[in-house]
């Protein structure tokens, strides 16, 4: 696994000068970056060379964020089972993820003087909501299939849109967490800034899927609309409407653009006086911590289980067996033609 850096030390760096002494009174960092005698809970100002923080964490707001994420994990873990929807493992990821990010948190809290703690803490929290992304992606690709599986949506298949949208949020994980393996303490402030660069990239990637996103969804929108109703529901399985969880994904993907929106601000805007957002430990939890939980409080009051019941609601699965034999096949229609080809050439 990745073991990436903490974005929010990685910010604090930007700011330092590169340094090639170790000065009496100082620490490994460059001149005039002080280490400073810990307060209580390990506290010391934020340009201290030993401050992993932009600010004081509070331990309460953690421990209490911690929890309600951690219920939400279990409501997801039990309606997985009740609903047999196994593709849900993925949004069960992003709350554990959640959920240990704030564990790890409410200890940095009390403790922070180890790294170890900020730097699980800020990756989790930044890299989580892509979990949620890829079910939102997963989800609406079975809505498709559910009740329009023979009809493409901008030229894709239903069972194909869950594929190239999972991988574009591997894509999109894989830029933000090069961005912070870049940006590591022991680089240069120019790699930093190159690394913390990456990871706006990341995010402005992440969004502009988004966006590609919500066109097919509107396109279903539309076409579902204009599709008689008895061409919908051909079975008593689909006697649920589509419309509900429809408007949950939708939901869900403007929170997860809240989201995107605030960290864009905070890294962009810079560590000035100007920029309030970094130093405000109480923005990330209004504006990245708040929506996650909506959405994942959302996606367990709907759940894609209440629409999407039968086994028409999942992908057929073809077996080994099936697989080889369609390759096969292909293999013998293309020799076909490669020998219609040479004969009429001949």
């Amino acid at each position: 696994m990745i073991n990436p850096i903490s974005i929010i030390s990685a910010v604090q760096l930007i700011t330092r000068d590169n340094y090639d002494g170790d000065d009496a009174g100082e620490s490994d960092g460059p001149p005039g970056c002080v280490t400073a005698v810990p307060g209580p809970n390990g506290h010391v100002p934020v340009d201290a060379c030993n401050s992993y923080y932009n600010f004081d964490p509070q331990f309460a707001p953690a421990v209490a964020v911690a929890t309600l994420f951690g219920l939400l994990t279990g409501a997801h873990i039990v309606e997985a089972f009740i609903f047999r929807k196994r593709y849900a493992w993925v949004l069960i990821m992003g709350a554990t993820w959640e959920t240990i990010a704030f564990i790890l948190h409410s200890l940095g809290a009390r403790d922070q003087q180890q790294i170890a703690y900020a730097t699980a803490w800020q990756i989790l929290f930044l890299l989580a909501p892509l979990w949620i992304n890829a079910f939102v992606y997963m989800t609406f690709a079975r809505i498709a299939w559910f009740f329009l599986p023979e009809q493409r949506l901008g030229g894709i298949k239903p069972a194909s849109i869950a594929k190239y949208f999972v991988w574009a949020d591997v894509l999109t994980f894989l830029v933000q967490a090069v961005g912070g393996i870049m940006a590591s303490p022991s680089a240069s402030a120019n790699i930093i800034q190159i690394g913390l660069n990456i990871y706006l990239a990341g995010m402005g990637l992440q969004q502009f899927f988004i966006i590609l996103f919500l066109v097919l969804m509107i396109i279903f929108h539309r076409r579902i609309q204009a599709t008689p109703p008895e061409h919908i529901m051909e079975s008593a399985q689909r006697q649920k409407s589509w419309k509900p969880l429809l408007m949950v994904l939708y939901v869900v993907l403007v929170l997860i653009t809240i989201r995107i929106i605030y960290r864009i601000a905070e890294f962009a805007g810079g560590i000035t006086p100007s920029n309030p957002v970094p130093s405000h430990e109480e923005y990330s939890y209004a504006l990245d911590c708040l929506p996650m939980m909506l959405a994942l409080l959302i996606l367990a009051i709907w759940h894609p289980g209440i629409t999407l019941v039968g086994p028409g609601s999942e992908f057929p699965k073809k077996s080994r067996a099936e697989r080889k034999r369609e390759k096969q096949e292909k293999k013998v229609s293309e020799r076909s033609k490669i020998s219609e080809s040479v004969a009429l050439a001949g």
